[in-house]
């Protein structure tokens, strides 16, 4: 049962935990994003996505939590990490700077709203903020 083990790109960091929380954050006092921590309590899972601009774009342009069923983010969840796992393992075809590290993912496994949230809306940035389609 591995989702999510490592780093999810230059962004994204998975840990395994022990414990709860869904903790949206803004900025610190440095004017630095803090990131945004969005766990899994009975997986055991954490999210914490530290990318600039995540939290701008996740409160003012991502459309909000229950827009879209758990069910249509799975699939796209199930469709866009083979993709972004595909350009992790080819640094020569893709910036390696954004694709460092596979997503474990794993489609049998029920990771809940807000993981598959979160991702889904974390490739929806990537792709605005770095002008790529993943297709």
């Amino acid at each position: 049962m591995s989702f999510l083990k490592n780093v999810l790109g230059v962004v994204i960091v998975i840990a395994v935990i022990i414990g709860c929380s869904s903790v949206p954050t803004q900025s610190n006092n440095d004017g630095k994003e803090k990131p945004v921590v969005i766990a899994n309590d009975s997986l055991e899972y954490e999210i914490i996505i530290i990318d600039p601009g995540f939290n701008r774009y996740l409160y003012s342009v991502a459309r909000p939590r229950g827009y879209h069923s758990l069910k249509y983010l799975e699939i796209r969840n199930r469709f866009l990490v083979p993709i972004w796992n595909q350009r992790v393992n080819n640094p020569g075809l893709f910036n390696p700077n954004i694709y460092e590290n596979r997503i474990n993912y794993d489609p049998y496994i029920e990771y809940g709203y807000e993981v598959n949230y979160l991702l889904f809306q974390y490739f929806q940035f990537a792709q605005r903020k770095y002008r790529m389609t993943l297709r």
